[in-house]
Order: structure tokens, then C-alpha cells, then sequence
């Protein structure tokens, strides 16, 4: 089959719009057979494409795998669109010459799109995270509701629902909460200067131990870890579920665990002091009041 008579410039609207009329029924048969053709290549090059990618990524790339096949199948639909086109002898290379500088500053305009296409095509073959885990980045805490072509959507803590743009999210660290089993949570707790410290820690550890939610396995741990200005600082560290959830109501009720056995076993919890002491020959310049100067009192 070889290409018929038309023989236009695409460029050229009238001239391609009187040789249009001029083909014969067959023509635009043969050319719809083209597109048709491509459109049923298309379908089945998407499915085909969408499985080679689930079976390599896994069964949980679904989404990566019906872009992907999307994206492959939109390719060979043009490529039948273009070849049905010289079919019908209209010849594109003067059109794609014109719209040369049209198709730069497109270019440019969609390049922001573009990049979150791309983004959310890796995001999804690669799955930092999936449907229901909750993460962090740029700044925002949520959980994940959804991977489109363009954006993110997070549903905050507070109930909120933010749509960041996937190339931000893939330029910018990712903290996947709920990726593993557990999550370690550190309370840090003061106790006075006079405290014995072995026996502090056991009572800390003790507190901890009783709290529901808070896991055996790794073990909590009560270290000290500064010496600050009113106290001697505990950091007590312990593992619980991921989610917030769980995180705020464990460590809640470790620190009330905390504060109820220390007070049991006599042990302070101080508050912010500061001591202030003078030298033997010190004096103090109080103000006279009068604008005179000032009166020294030893």
C-alpha cells in the first residue's frame, strides 16, 4: 500500500482543506482503518506494558503499572494518528516546522507539569509510601490518601486536606511513619541533685513498663543525659505502634505513669530555681529615690 495522491503542505489551511475534499471515500475508509487500528494496538500494548510492570515491581504497583500502560498506549495512538495522516498524503513536517517556536514556549509552560507527571510516575513505581501510611514532608504531617499525576493528598491530624505537588514531595525528604511495625518515642524527665540515680531508674523504667501499648521487645531504656540547671535530666525512650494516634495517648500515659510513681517513691521532680549568693564585702547601690545618687548598703 503506498501513499495516495494528496500531496499537501500541513501548513498550508486552504490548499489543505480543498485536496481534503477532493479524496474519495475509500481514502478516508483506509485512513479510519489506520487510526482504529492503533487505537486496538494501543489497548492491547497498555495491558500487556501494565503487566510487565506489576509482575516486576510487585503486587502492590498497580497504580506505577496502569500509568505506565497508559503512557505507552497514548504513544502508539499518535504514532497511528501520524501514520494515518500520510496516509492520506498530508505531509507534517512543514506544520511541525511552524509550530517550532509555538511548541518551545509550550514546552516551557508545561514544564512544571510535566516534572509532577514524572515524579508521580517514580513515586508510585517506587512506593516510599502507599494508600493509609502516614508521613511527613515538606513541613506537612499526614495521612496519604492518594498518588494522582499530579499531586499528593495528605489528610492532616487536624482533619485537613493538602494537595502537594509530586515533584516537591519526590525533591524533599520523606518520613514514612507507619512503614515499619514500631516507633520509638523519648520522654525526658527531671529529678533533684540529691536523687540516687540507680534508684530513679528503676522506678522510670518501672512506670514505663506498666503502661499498655508500650512494647517489651525492644526494652524501654531510662539513661541519663544532661546535668541541667535545676535537675539531672532522664532521657526515657520506648517502642510503641507507629501511628499518632497511639503515639499520644502511650506517651501521655507514660508520663503520667512517671509522675505518679516518682511521687510514690519520694522522689522530686524540681522546679526551675536559680541561687544567688554574695560575697562577705559585697554592697548593694540602692537608688535614693530622689534623683540625688545613689545610697550603698552593706
Amino acid at each position: 500500500m503506498g501513499v495516495l495522491p494528496l500531496a499537501v503542505e500541513a501548513g498550508d489551511p486552504e490548499e489543505l482543506a480543498e485536496a481534503l475534499q477532493g479524496l474519495r471515500t475509500e481514502d478516508w475508509i483506509l485512513a479510519a482503518a489506520v487510526f482504529l487500528g492503533a487505537l486496538l494496538v494501543s489497548r492491547v500494548v497498555k495491558a500487556v506494558t501494565a503487566r510487565v510492570v506489576e509482575r516486576d515491581e510487585g503486587a502492590g504497583a498497580a497504580r506505577a503499572a496502569q500509568l505506565a500502560g497508559r503512557v505507552v498506549g497514548g504513544v502508539v495512538v499518535v504514532a497511528g494518528f501520524v501514520y494515518a495522516l500520510q496516509v492520506l498524503g498530508v505531509r507534517l513536517a512543514p506544520l511541525l516546522g511552524a509550530l517550532g517556536l509555538g511548541g518551545l514556549a509550550l514546552a516551557f509552560a508545561a514544564q512544571a507539569i510535566l516534572s509532577n507527571i514524572f515524579a508521580s510516575v517514580l513515586l508510585q513505581a517506587r512506593r516510599p509510601f502507599r494508600s493509609g501510611d502516614q508521613i511527613s514532608t515538606n513541613d506537612i504531617e499526614g495521612t496519604v490518601e492518594e498518588v494522582n499525576l499530579r499531586t499528593v493528598v495528605l489528610r492532616t491530624y487536624a482533619g485537613e486536606r493538602v494537595l502537594v505537588p509530586c515533584a516537591q514531595v519526590l525533591g524533599a525528604p520523606i518520613f514514612n511513619f507507619t512503614a515499619n511495625k514500631a516507633r520509638r518515642t523519648t520522654v525526658e524527665v527531671g529529678v533533684a541533685y540529691d536523687t540516687d540515680l540507680a534508684t530513679a531508674q528503676r522506678v522510670l523504667l518501672a512506670a514505663v513498663r506498666s503502661v499498655e501499648g508500650v512494647q517489651g521487645k525492644p526494652a524501654p531504656e531510662a539513661w541519663v543525659e544532661t546535668f541541667g540547671e535545676s535537675s539531672i535530666d532522664f532521657a526515657v525512650r520506648f517502642w510503641h505502634a507507629p501511628d499518632i494516634a497511639t503515639l499520644w495517648r502511650v506517651r501521655s500515659a507514660v508520663a503520667m505513669a512517671v509522675k505518679s510513681n516518682l511521687d510514690d517513691a519520694g522522689i522530686e521532680i524540681p522546679f526551675p530555681q536559680r541561687t544567688i549568693g554574695f560575697l562577705p564585702d559585697a554592697r548593694a547601690r540602692v537608688d535614693g529615690g530622689d534623683g540625688d545618687g545613689d545610697t550603698e548598703r552593706s
